[in-house]
């Protein structure tokens, strides 16, 4: 069961967050959003259109799992509903974030999905990272295409917009976005110079479960010896 966050913490994580995403180059200026869960209930989350180098914790809306405002003075990002629906349909993510890296967006942008080309997205994923139909920014329609092509799997890309993915956390959130990223501009590489060889279907699974079992565990300190 999750642990209720406090307020205040769920705006800082938010904030360093994303002044990790601008550096990485994964948004510019206010577009991208991403959010983190106060309890089940309710979720802080970046408000619309502030650039993320002047966000303050007082800038963070609060919401419900119906989108409404809960607490704050600004806008709640125009993928509210995008929020919403994944952790509704997803109880196990507790922070989201949504990107516009390039090389990820260009996949999006050809309606390609990102094959198993490596092994640590395949990791984390459990195979390629599906293509969301496509539908206008902020729409409801939108959010049930997102859900739709993240079914069980934690990242998924909108078609000629960009990149969403969850996580336990949201440094979890974020580090599959990197590694989406990463494998995507292989892929597009790999395209220039012939086509990868993609990795067989069964070492896939077995790298994905040993992720899941073992691996995830440790990158949160957990050892082996303390697994049930």
């Amino acid at each position: 069961m999750q642990n209720s966050m406090n307020i205040e913490t769920a705006c800082q994580k938010i904030i360093a967050t994303g002044h990790k995403m601008v550096e990485q180059k994964m948004i510019a200026g206010s577009w991208g959003n991403l959010s983190i869960k106060i309890d089940t209930e309710s979720c802080a989350i970046t408000p619309s259109g502030r650039a993320y180098d002047s966000l303050t914790a007082q800038d963070i809306v609060i919401i419900d799992m119906t989108g409404k405002k809960l607490a704050g003075d600004l806008i709640p990002s125009s993928e509210t509903p995008l929020h919403t629906a994944i952790y509704k349909a997803i109880p196990e993510a507790q922070a989201i974030v949504h990107t516009h890296s390039i090389y990820a967006s260009a996949c999006a942008a050809m309606h390609k999905p990102i094959p198993a080309v490596v092994e640590d997205l395949v990791q984390i994923i459990g195979g390629q990272v599906e293509v969301a139909e496509y539908a206008l920014p902020g729409t409801q329609a939108l959010a049930d295409n997102a859900v739709k092509a993240l079914q069980n799997k934690k990242a998924a890309l909108l078609a000629n917009h960009g990149v969403v993915c969850w996580g336990t956390t949201l440094e979890a959130a974020l580090m599959t976005a990197e590694i989406v990223e990463k494998a995507a501009h292989i892929y597009c590489i790999c395209e220039t110079m012939g086509g990868a060889v993609l990795l067989p279907d069964d070492d896939i699974a077995v790298m994905h479960d040993f992720y899941q079992q073992h691996y995830s565990k440790r990158q949160i300190g957990k050892g082996d010896e303390t697994l049930e």
